[in-house]
């Protein structure tokens, strides 16, 4: 029997833009191939630190199994990290179709005032998207409008934070600082939350909830009010920053 080729993983060269390099991450991705088995190949435990899971997207390069979109989320982390001009977080949506609820997750891009892309989907329209959005919101909407055209109302879509670019760092990824449920809210309120959300992350005055106590992070779900607390004062300190 033959055995399946293993795609090479990309390699940045200098003479690529930033375009093509994460065309060339896409690329790769798509040669692995969504995962339709039903069966997780990776585990991917959210609250682990970055640094475990950079060690599970190192694995998904050496084995060349078939992934989904968190595993393409990681994936896609590990092959841009390096790039300081290229930011990543992450953007999860939350939909309703036929009396189920289903969750996504895509890597959003942010590089030279525009936005994009990474990821996996079994529609190749909720996957990537060029880096050609000026506004985290148009990248959005634009997900939104895909969303439509397989009957899919969006009712939430949670924001998380700029993924530091330090593969070693034992930080989790913050995959929810921003949550609207958008099913609710008129696309003026969607458009102008995201928009303050967006300059926010590129002033970086934005923390994790979980900063000051990664422990509370991993025991999540138990009590929220500890880390709502937290983040005020921190909101009141970037109010006055912008006075």
């Amino acid at each position: 029997c033959v055995q399946p080729s293993v795609p090479p993983v990309p390699n940045y060269k200098l003479s690529m833009s930033i375009p093509e390099w994460l065309q060339a991450i896409q690329t790769y991705m798509k040669m692995l191939q969504y995962n339709h088995t039903g069966t997780q190949f990776f585990e991917i435990r959210k609250s682990r630190p970055l640094s475990g899971l950079m060690e599970t997207a190192k694995e998904m390069t050496r084995e060349s199994l078939p992934i989904k979109c968190l595993e393409a989320v990681i994936l896609g982390i590990y092959l841009t990290n390096g790039q300081p001009s290229v930011e990543r977080f992450p953007i999860s949506f939350k939909t309703h179709f036929s009396g189920n609820y289903f969750h996504h997750v895509v890597l959003g891009i942010y590089c030279n005032g525009r936005y994009g892309s990474l990821g996996m989907s079994r529609r190749s329209d909720l996957m990537d998207k060029p880096l050609i959005y000026r506004t985290l919101s148009d990248l959005i909407f634009e997900f939104e409008d895909s969303y439509k055209k397989y009957l899919h109302s969006v009712k939430k879509v949670k924001i998380g934070l700029y993924v530091p670019h330090e593969p070693h760092s034992f930080q989790p990824i913050e995959w929810k600082q921003l949550v609207l449920n958008v099913s609710k809210m008129m696309r003026t309120e969607v458009r102008k939350e995201l928009e303050k959300f967006a300059r926010d992350m590129r002033m970086k005055i934005l923390k994790p909830s979980s900063a000051h106590s990664p422990m509370k992070e991993r025991s999540r779900g138990k009590s929220l009010s500890p880390r709502r607390r937290q983040a005020s004062p921190q909101r009141r300190a970037y109010r006055r920053d912008k006075s």
